[in-house]
């Protein structure tokens, strides 16, 4: 056990006393409608990503709040666009058609131009739900233009493009502009609950951490269904099948399991200073599934020696673990709703959907004029995960310093319909494939 001199301030009690204060800052709004705010100002909405993520964050959007309005799609491919409209209008959908969904034709826009496009309306909130390879320029570009941001989990697959993140982060504050990320945890109240009792102390001092992301493939694959249509050149069969190329990705640590490591860069209010994991690929073999690895294991440290393991998997008919464990020299806390030791507890509240509630809570600080801009935090954690995907990589051990400092680029020069070579799967202990 490390131990600290009485009254001194020490880093970890510096961080997690400043994440206890940043935890106060969103209250956790209700989305539940009522007569009163139906008088708000109405808040236009454009989606870019008609895939199944962005059709579903569309939905959450317009379900959050009063007086929104679905007015735009954006989409390299048009069969996408067309999709997300007929599942949102569709008469047999559950609740009916959805309600706010106001898109014309004139503002469906196609190709790899169709972000700036749809950018040139009158959008208020722009969902990116893109896939992540394109989210730092897109995040850029709308923050460019004065638009509220919502944008998926990861929100970089390398780190220049977590730079260019924390960078528009920086100016959409200085803006006023509010930012949101998917990574929902941050908005469920069992979650927000429980982290404010460990940063109040309930478990002591952290001594150490895990976190899984250990699951199947079903939903990956029946996705991303492992084929290569005839016609497609390579950029359309990579991008239709995103989530096996890590330009696209970032690889499933990335894309993933950022949700479990989020909440534990917010329980010790920092990010890691190095990483040693490993990784490969047994079962998700062939060319079809690009280059991404289906299993890792990282040994993070962060500031004070706290070690935390995390683990990712994805494997059919394996046994699954989604979680993260905190133990303190008081306790110890699944942050989902459960305290162990001397200040046994247990959430039994009721828990909003958090897909909703995070849209709720970004547009409630809109309209009252304090816009939430969480840019950096998901960054922090989205850079946290390329970290341990880097080092299982290369097969060495990583620091922090060392990655935000890279120049690793994953991003094409040129988008463009043609030739793109699938890079080669990564050895460890050989020189990392670009």
């Amino acid at each position: 056990m490390i131990r600290e001199k009485k009254g001194k301030m020490t880093r970890r009690k510096f961080v997690v006393a400043g994440a206890a204060a940043a935890t106060t800052v969103v209250s956790g709004f209700p989305f539940v409608r009522t007569s009163r705010a139906q008088n708000v100002e109405p808040i236009k909405v454009g989606l870019v990503g008609c895939g199944g993520r962005g059709t579903g964050a569309a939905d959450e959007c317009l379900n959050a709040a009063p007086n929104m309005h679905l007015v735009a799609l954006a989409d390299l491919f048009p069969d996408r666009i067309e999709r997300c409209k007929n599942l949102l209008t569709n008469p047999k959908r559950r609740g009916g058609p959805l309600p706010g969904f106001e898109v014309k034709n004139d503002h469906c826009f196609s190709g790899f131009n169709a972000f700036e496009r749809l950018l040139e309306t009158d959008v208020d909130y722009v969902i990116l739900a893109e896939p992540p390879g394109f989210r730092p320029d897109n995040f850029t570009a709308a923050v460019n233009a004065g638009k509220h941001v919502f944008m998926e989990k990861p929100v970089a697959v390398d780190p220049v493009g977590v730079r260019k993140v924390i960078e528009a982060g920086r100016r959409a504050k200085q803006k006023g502009l509010g930012v949101v990320a998917g990574t929902q945890r941050r908005h469920q109240k069992s979650y927000r609950d429980t982290i404010k009792r460990i940063h109040d102390g309930a478990i002591g001092e952290i001594l150490s951490a895990q976190c899984y992301w250990i699951g199947d493939t079903g939903y990956h694959e029946n996705t991303f269904p492992n084929r290569r249509d005839a016609g497609w050149t390579d950029m359309e069969w990579q991008i239709r099948n995103w989530y096996y190329f890590c330009w696209l990705s970032g690889d499933h640590i990335v894309e993933q399991h950022v949700h479990n490591i989020d909440v534990i860069n917010w329980v010790l209010g920092t990010h890691p200073v190095k990483a040693l994991g490993v990784g490969g690929r047994q079962v998700r073999t062939g060319p079809l599934f690009g280059s991404i690895y289906d299993h890792f294991a990282v040994d993070f440290e962060y500031p004070d020696e706290v070690l935390v393991m995390s683990m990712c998997r994805q494997m059919a008919k394996c046994d699954n673990r989604v979680s993260e464990f905190i133990v303190g020299n008081r306790g110890k806390s699944n942050p989902n709703g459960e305290i162990a030791g001397a200040n046994e507890w247990k959430f039994r509240g009721k828990s909003p959907n958090p897909y909703v509630q995070e849209h709720a809570d970004l547009i409630e600080s809109i309209r009252n004029g304090n816009p939430l801009n969480e840019a950096q935090n998901v960054a922090e954690s989205v850079m946290t995960a390329i970290m341990g995907r880097e080092s299982a990589y290369t097969g060495k051990e990583v620091t922090w310093d060392e990655m935000m400092n890279s120049d690793l680029d994953l991003f094409p020069k040129k988008l463009e319909f043609g030739p793109i070579s699938v890079r080669p799967v990564p050895m460890p202990g050989q020189p990392r494939p670009r």
